[in-house]
């Protein structure tokens, strides 16, 4: 059963008792479900969110980044009596590190698991063809109509099956970094990535973990397993979450 949070602007499922030791953020496109089989094999008490503009919860009323999901969720943390583990999932990842950083006292620790948090220049900037088309586009010369025709073919099916303040928000975001964020995190953190992901590489968690102000950080990779490791090998999610309870 869903419970509301900050005034109906969030969504979650509650698992055990009140104060929540776990709180779970998925990933976009996704929702809290995503971590069912996860929280069934946890013996703790845990919240798994919808974050906003998914599942239950409403979308937000702006364009937004992720650190404004930080923003929403930190009240969230407030009902705990104890610092609590989080646990973000790909774009889940990237609000749990500004969370992190935002409120370091409320959190026990992280599980990020296959998280994009680091880009580079040369990945974060389009093809000079389609940069040549939107110059075009801005001026007049090639119609709004061609343009979203060619974003269709050439964005992610996060792209596509996004619209309005929502995909304004995605493009965002994918063009995030947040190497200052995980320069201020002190906690311990585990990265718990597919070896076969490819929406999100290994290579990405080995670099965030030379990035990490923590000195307890470990990088698990997942053999035989892709991006959607909370579905997929939800044992290893429980394992990660109960090393941080030792």
């Amino acid at each position: 059963m869903l419970s509301v949070f900050a005034g109906g602007a969030l969504f979650g499922e509650r698992h055990g008792p009140a104060p929540m030791r776990v709180l779970l953020l998925h990933g976009w496109g996704r929702s809290h479900r995503d971590f069912d089989r996860v929280v069934q094999a946890l013996d703790l008490p845990s919240l798994a969110l919808d974050l906003p503009g998914f599942g239950a919860s409403p979308p937000p009323p702006q364009r937004w980044t992720s650190r404004d999901f930080a923003v929403a969720i930190a009240p969230v943390l407030a009902e705990a009596v104890e610092p609590v583990i989080i646990v973000g999932h790909s774009h889940g990842g990237r609000v749990a590190v500004e969370l992190a950083a935002m409120a370091p006292e409320r959190v026990r620790g992280l599980v990020l698991i296959g998280a994009p948090l680091l880009r580079s220049e040369a990945a974060s900037r389009p093809a000079l063809s389609y940069r040549a088309l939107r110059w075009l586009n801005e001026r007049g010369i090639y119609s709004d109509e061609r343009m979203e025709r060619r974003r269709q073919r050439s964005g992610s099916a996060d792209y596509r099956n996004s619209s309005g303040v929502m995909r304004e928000t995605m493009v965002t975001v994918v063009n995030e970094s947040f190497e200052g964020a995980l320069s201020a995190i002190y906690c311990p953190v585990r990265l718990l990535w597919g070896a076969n992901d490819l929406d999100v590489p290994v290579a990405i968690a080995e670099a965030a973990q030379g990035v990490l102000g923590s000195s307890d950080v470990t990088v698990v990779a997942l053999d035989g397993v892709g991006h959607l490791v909370p579905t997929s090998a939800p044992n290893a999610v429980v394992a990660a979450i109960k090393d941080l309870c030792t």
